[in-house]
């Protein structure tokens, strides 16, 4: 692990009022600061309790780590997030192996998710299996400029009709529509 990041939580959207304080994200060998942004940004968008960063799933059957989880009361795997880079065999992989979970793909610009959704596609994937969600590629990248060691973040709002996003990152506002896409 080459880094951790500290993100501290406060929400005024009542649909996301128990937001927990506090998360940690790591920073993997050989990722990208934009990679802990999006998993923060995700984090912030399907917030919803149980929703855990990175869990081993303890299942062999499964041999990926999701960025993003959530079990139902009966720990079934209810949602599954992938961030960032993704191949098109995984995506297909997960749609076998986690045939009860939605399935997430989120990523940092809707020219991304436009070559991805071309890629599955052209690999002929189960459609309406999965969902892409793409966020606004400047918001993103000002967002990712900003990333420290420690950060300050209260989500004011988080809608998918229509979809949109704002939020207070370490002292500046953002407010951005983010596109999604089901295939």
């Amino acid at each position: 692990m080459s880094a951790k990041f500290s993100f501290n939580l406060t929400s005024e959207d009542r649909r996301r009022a128990d937001l927990p304080r506090k998360i940690l994200i790591a920073q993997h060998d050989g990722e990208t600061v934009a990679h802990v942004t999006l998993r923060l940004l995700a984090f912030l968008i399907f917030w919803r309790p149980r929703l855990q960063v990175e869990t081993n799933l303890h299942q062999d059957d499964i041999p990926f780590v999701p960025d993003l989880a959530q079990f139902d009361y009966q720990l079934r795997l209810a949602l599954w997030v992938e961030c960032g880079d993704c191949t098109v065999a995984k995506l297909d992989k997960l749609a076998v192996k986690c045939h009860d979970a939605e399935i997430w793909v989120v990523k940092r610009s809707p020219a991304e998710m436009e070559r991805l959704r071309l890629a599955m596609k052209k690999a002929e994937l189960r459609e309406n299996r999965y969902s892409l969600l793409a966020l606004d590629a400047e918001m993103f990248e000002e967002v990712c400029g900003l990333v420290q060691q420690r950060n300050e973040v209260t989500l004011f709002a988080c809608e998918f009709d229509p979809p949109r996003l704002q939020f207070d990152f370490n002292g500046l506002w953002f407010e951005a529509e983010f596109k999604v896409l089901r295939f």
